[in-house]
């Protein structure tokens, strides 16, 4: 079974990502769960068509209030069937500023592993779509526990999101443990200037010792399927978007690669491979008649 995990800064697409991913490896015949770990619950919108299906807490919860225990959970009241078969997980977490999303992430891990749903269901690849905070303790539970595998930096063309790229593979670092976690690759979800973006994301992704993988484009077709609450993959089958999804899906599996990164210690050096970058586009532009 594949355990990979796509961690990014917050807002820079990691479930619109994960999402399309998922489709694309059922659509090669392979069982799927994707796990959404972050208490804003909204990963596995598209495959569900909008519907915010219950999380593994608020299960909890109200098992609770009903005088009940954690054994009283059942697959079926947490695993929910979304487009293409995708079998969709939401851990769930507290409300917005009053607690930290750890507790709700390693619940959701633990209960699936002891009511066995890989197995029962046979998975091949489980994607867990990772809350983006650093310092947060659901940051740190799905590597800790050995629940991601490998680990996949998303990232923009941005200064600030290599930036963020950067402080997870500093976290990746301590936490990974080799020939067991580790990271596997970057892979980019374009702001706008393609060329830019694949000379500054290469350049990153070697300097903390992986390789760029793939760009995802900037598309007006991917941000009409996010306001169909549908992927790509099914709004539109036959779009060249929906071909970078397929591709991406059939490099992760053919990746075996598994690093302790390599971060940047400084943020003046990552300041100067960003200017590099900045400054070659420049001369471009100037060339141009």
């Amino acid at each position: 079974m594949r355990q990979i995990a796509i961690y990014g800064k917050g807002g820079i697409g990691k479930s619109t990502i994960s999402s399309n991913l998922s489709m694309a490896f059922r659509e090669r015949g392979l069982e799927v769960m994707q796990v959404g770990c972050d208490p804003k619950r909204d990963s596995t919108r598209s495959l569900t068509r909008g519907r915010m299906i219950p999380t593994v807490l608020e299960t909890l919860r109200d098992l609770l209030r009903r005088g009940k225990d954690q054994s009283a959970i059942a697959l079926e009241d947490i695993v929910f069937v979304g487009a293409g078969g995708v079998r969709c997980v939401e851990s769930g977490g507290p409300e917005p500023g009053v607690g930290c999303a750890g507790r709700g992430v390693l619940t959701a891990l633990q209960i699936l592993k002891d009511l066995k749903a890989f197995d029962t269901y046979g998975v091949d690849v489980v994607l867990y779509d990772i809350l983006g905070d650093v310092v947060c303790g659901g940051f740190a539970q799905p590597i800790r526990e050995g629940f991601a595998e490998e680990i996949y930096l998303l990232c923009s063309g941005s200064f600030m999101s290599l930036y963020a790229a950067n402080n997870i593979a500093k976290g990746v670092r301590r936490l990974a443990r080799r020939g067991q976690t580790g990271l596997a690759g970057v892979i980019g979800n374009s702001s706008g200037d393609e060329e830019f973006e694949r000379a500054v994301l290469s350049d990153f992704a070697g300097a903390v010792g992986t390789s760029f993988l793939s760009l995802v484009p900037r598309s007006m077709v991917i941000q009409a399927c996010e306001v169909e609450s549908k992927t790509v993959l099914e709004h539109s089958p036959g779009s060249p978007e929906a071909d970078v999804f397929r591709g991406l899906a059939e490099c992760l599996l053919a990746n075996s690669s598994r690093v302790i990164p390599t971060p940047i210690e400084a943020v003046g050096e990552l300041e100067a491979l960003y200017r590099r970058h900045l400054s070659e586009k420049d001369k471009a532009t100037m060339a141009r008649p």
